[in-house]
């Protein structure tokens, strides 16, 4: 039925006229905005990855994850449709769901917490217009992380459209944005609905949005943005699987046992509500000082029946960024200095209560949590007659947390973690055009979150400090003609103190402190631009292929009477290999065409179970079809389309062995998209 219906797409377009446009540019043509330290990407000191619209396009109506996937050393799972994880390079050890470790930013605006948590999974992929990615620590710009840096961007050009798709499981799609320069206003915005039943039991996800913003150019000198962002997310979460439940039926939630009940039981899930707004300042004070400054608050309404207690948690946020900034020109060199504070604070109430069939009843723990953390930062850019460029910056770290227990008993203290200085130097150096050489040296520090500090095991993990390191790497950039693009990357870093996940026999989660990691790996990237070809059937195409190839060992690590020095870092594959293939075929219809190979992974930090490797594939077809200013884009995503069965986010060092949630077979998303 599916391929009739393309096809008959297919034979409706011939009748309406079309024109193929310009591909895109290469990603060595794009500048970064590096949080407004704008650079070309071939000149960039910086370990960063630009996610156009290009890679965006590849992305289900659910989820960021399969332009993310394309990028050496990002890594996005899955283990249910709206429990998302992201690692770069390697950093999901401590996150059994969420996105901890590394800071996201929105515009101008923080969605990570004050403890470093973000709510990754309520932010809808339409609403993203483009993605940086930050590999390694960027303390002196961004404060404490490990693992990196993500900066998500809004529409800033005019823009009206509509989207409607319907797909595998019940998947209903349907999307609005309009942009428009108003006077001195440039305003979007922005609404999403999206539902789906999902694969497996208990796996049902629904999500409601809505963005809006405001670009006020106020005087010539001065611009003032504003932004609103409200997310509905309700999903259930069926959790993981033995191997041989899996084998038995892989659409089952996790079952009951003799001692705990069941997912479908509890009906296990998450209801996140998420309101954050904001407003920032640019002012020019002078042709070469400018100031800079952002508040913004939010406030979280969570919900999570679990199989052994059902959680209420409420969350307050603020916090603030501010810098000013001065330039110098001289007659070969340009100079940039900023000098700024970024701080925020995130305060919890969490009540636990007993689960019974989804509703909850009698208390079990009330506890209060409080996490403040700031940094002051310097940095100077310089440019030595367009040959030479650094990136030099050092920031001071604070991070302190209070905690109360209510219920039972009583219980109060506070905890400051050491203050940290991380410095961060980074040079690009151009040998000829088209062709530079990088090297960076840089320290990570990352505190532990609110739900690492009072885990869903109910306790308060006191004992955690901060995890902290030396990264350092060399890059290579070339660009040869105006047609192909090559980046090779290789990185050591050395992590003290890692944040390991432990799980007790209820499935309720713990953290420590254990042991030190080495990390090296090699990251490379190869991407051409659009080539036009003489032929009747195939009219252009264009490639993109990225690899990771990573050798992450415990160092130091012990559990008990084990040792687990040398083993494999848990959860972490050593390859990953993927690639975007783009044609045009009969002058009108553009077919994507994508795999996914991911290498076995350990499953705990014995190294006695792994999973087997896999490669998925996907495919999406799109036909233009015009209606004198309207241009309708009719598209068909087909995911997984050699029907593998494999796990896209595994429960690593899960209790009973219960590491799996199996991904979907093959489904297929089937949509329009009308551009007036």
């Amino acid at each position: 039925m599916v391929r009739i219906s393309f096809l008959f797409f297919i034979i409706c377009s011939s009748f309406f006229s079309s024109q193929i446009r310009d591909s895109a540019e290469l990603i060595s043509e794009v500048k970064i905005d590096a949080y407004k330290k704008p650079s070309s990407y071939l000149r960039s000191t910086k370990s960063v990855a630009v996610i156009t619209q290009d890679l965006l396009s590849q992305n289900t109506p659910e989820r960021l994850l399969e332009s993310i996937n394309q990028i050496a050393g990002a890594r996005m799972e899955e283990r249910s449709p709206g429990s998302y994880r992201i690692s770069v390079r390697g950093s999901t050890l401590r996150s059994p769901f969420g996105v901890r470790n590394i800071k996201v930013y929105l515009d101008d605006f923080i969605l990570s917490d004050a403890s470093g948590n973000t709510y990754f999974n309520i932010i809808s992929p339409e609403l993203i217009n483009r993605m940086e990615i930050y590999k390694g620590p960027e303390g002196g710009d961004y404060g404490a992380a490990t693992g990196g840096t993500l900066l998500l961007k809004t529409r800033s050009s005019e823009n009206t459209s509509a989207n409607i798709s319907i797909g595998s499981y019940g998947t209903l799609n349907q999307s609005f944005d309009f942009s428009k320069q108003l006077g001195k206003h440039f305003l979007e915005v922005f609404q999403n609905y999206y539902r789906s039943d999902s694969y497996r039991q208990q796996s049902a996800i629904e999500r409601k949005q809505f963005f809006f913003k405001d670009h006020f150019q106020y005087s010539e000198k001065a611009t003032m943005n504003a932004m609103v962002l409200f997310s509905d997310l309700d999903y259930q979460t069926p959790g993981g699987l033995t191997l041989e439940q899996m084998q038995r039926d892989r659409k089952q939630a996790r079952p009951a046992t003799s001692t705990l009940p069941g997912a479908v039981e509890q009906d296990a899930g998450i209801r996140n509500k998420m309101l954050l707004a904001g407003v920032s300042n640019q002012f020019s004070l002078s042709p070469k000082f400018s100031h800079f400054i952002m508040m913004q608050g939010s406030y979280v309404d969570f919900s999570n029946p679990f199989i052994t207690n059902y959680e209420r948690r409420f969350e307050k946020n603020f916090a603030i960024r501010t810098h000013l900034n001065y330039e110098e020109h001289w007659n070969k060199i340009t100079a940039e200095w900023r000098l700024g504070f970024e701080g925020g604070s995130n305060s919890i109430m969490v009540r636990n209560f007993d689960n019974i069939n989804g509703i909850k009843k009698d208390f079990q723990n009330f506890d209060n949590l409080k996490n403040t953390s700031g940094f002051y930062f310097l940095s100077q850019k310089l440019n030595f007659n367009e040959r030479l460029y650094t990136d030099i910056s050092v920031s001071l770290n604070a991070n302190s947390y209070e905690w109360e227990r209510l219920y039972p008993g009583t219980g109060s203290g506070k905890v400051h973690f050491r203050k940290q200085w991380l410095p961060n130097i980074g040079l690009t150096y151009v040998l000829e055009k088209g062709l530079s050489v990088r090297a960076k040296i840089g320290k990570g520090n990352s505190a532990p979150t609110n739900e690492e500090i009072r885990s869903s095991n109910q306790e308060f993990n006191l004992d955690l400090v901060p995890e902290y390191g030396w990264n350092k790497e060399i890059g290579i950039r070339k660009q040869f003609g105006n047609f192909l693009f090559m980046e090779g990357n290789y990185f050591d870093f050395r992590m003290m103190d890692a944040i390991v996940r432990r799980q007790n026999e209820k499935g309720e989660e713990f953290f420590i402190n254990q042991g030190n990691i080495k990390q090296r790996g090699v990251e490379v990237l190869i991407e051409s631009k659009g080539f036009n070809v003489n032929n009747t059937i195939f009219n252009r195409f264009k490639f993109r292929f990225s690899g990771s190839f990573y050798r992450f060992r415990f160092e130091n690590y012990a559990q008990g009477n084990q040792n687990f020095s040398g083993n494999d870092v848990t959860g972490v594959p050593s390859t990953t290999i993927s690639s975007l293939f783009n044609f045009i075929v009969l002058r009108k219809v553009s077919v994507d065409y994508s795999h996914f190979y991911t290498s076995k992974i350990p499953l705990n930090d014995a190294n006695s179970v792994w999973s087997e490797s896999s490669i998925v594939g996907n495919i999406q077809l799109g036909i233009p079809v015009y209606f004198e200013k309207t241009k309708l884009n009719v598209y068909l995503q087909i995911q997984n389309l050699y029907n593998t069965d494999y796990v896209l986010g595994f429960d690593t060092n899960a209790f009973g062995n219960r590491f799996y949630n199996p991904a979907a077979r093959r489904n297929f998303i089937l949509g329009v998209k009308a551009d007036f």
